[in-house]
């Protein structure tokens, strides 16, 4: 368990994403969420003449043919959306080697969201998870609802730190009943990914924030080093200095990295890259402009 001092040193940390979240999303981040996730359930209402303007996407042909002039479907957009934001908080979560930890930049990339969401009248939820899943907070509304959800990914202690993509997929296919939109935030160093994801997006519009180190693609040149697997404790020594070691491991961590987005992509599953070393802002800016296109195309 956390002392009171680590405990009082998260919360800070908490206000402190809170203001910045609350600053971006009022600043420039709001709109754009808006645009982006907005009208995610569409159920049909009904049919009407075709006005000028109107999109000819939405041009029923078979009443077309009946009546002998364009008619449109009608359709009644939900309300509210209801947001889950699921994050990876096993061993390799709290490595960062520049600025921040994976944990802290998915907190931060979990604030930004949030608060957008809550601004435009979205519901938010929270899954954590490891090897297994470990706190579930249905998605609802209210500040004090998402700064808990900041905290408790701050400070989640996995018993077993290993990771399973898998589980948490199968929980959230489980557990939501309507369809909802799903943020998925995870290095992605994980097997098997292809059926469980493939399984989340075909349920539930999915997106995968996948968060990465620099030391993680490249490895510095710096002699002989201990390498321990967070997740596994598993330890070997290594000598960097050896070129064709650091061209290997180059080209290991380069495969992951298109494999994991050749999934994606198979499955229609928009992405983002949030760096440890870098600010979330503009790769989240990125990611939804690119679903605003995609949605007015």
């Amino acid at each position: 368990m956390p002392t009171e001092e680590q405990i009082e040193e998260m919360m800070a940390r908490v206000r402190k994403l809170e203001l910045k979240a609350r600053r971006l999303v009022r600043e420039s981040f709001s709109g754009e969420y808006l645009s982006s996730f907005r009208g995610q359930g569409l159920d049909f209402d009904d049919f009407r003449e075709y006005q000028h303007g109107d999109e000819v996407r939405f041009i029923d042909w078979n009443v077309t043919a009946r009546m002998n002039q364009p008619f449109v479907r009608k359709f009644r957009e939900e309300r509210e959306l209801s947001v889950v934001i699921a994050v990876d908080v096993s061993g390799s979560a709290d490595y960062g080697s520049v600025r921040l930890s994976k944990r802290e930049i998915a907190a931060e990339a979990a604030a930004i969201l949030g608060f957008s969401a809550l601004q435009n009248g979205d519901k938010v939820g929270l899954l954590i998870f490891a090897n297994e899943p470990l706190l579930f907070i249905p998605p609802a509304k209210g500040t004090r609802h998402l700064l808990r959800q900041i905290r408790e990914i701050l400070t989640a202690k996995p018993t077993n730190p290993t990771t399973s993509i898998s589980n948490a997929a199968d929980f959230l296919v489980r557990t939501l009943r309507r369809r909802s939109l799903v943020f998925l935030i995870s290095d992605f160093h994980a097997d098997p990914l292809e059926k469980p994801l493939g399984k989340l997006s075909r349920k539930h519009d999915t997106i995968a924030l996948r968060v990465t180190d620099p030391l993680e693609a490249k490895l510095p040149r710096g002699g002989r080093v201990v390498l321990i697997d967070p997740e596994t404790g598993f330890e070997t020594t290594v000598n960097t200095s050896n070129a064709n070691l650091r061209m290997g491991y180059q080209q290991l961590m380069a495969r992951q990295h298109e494999g994991v987005s050749s999934i994606l992509k198979n499955f229609g599953i928009d992405s983002a890259i949030l760096e440890t070393d870098r600010d979330t802002l503009p790769a989240l800016h990125k990611l939804l402009k690119r679903r605003s296109r995609k949605r007015s195309s």
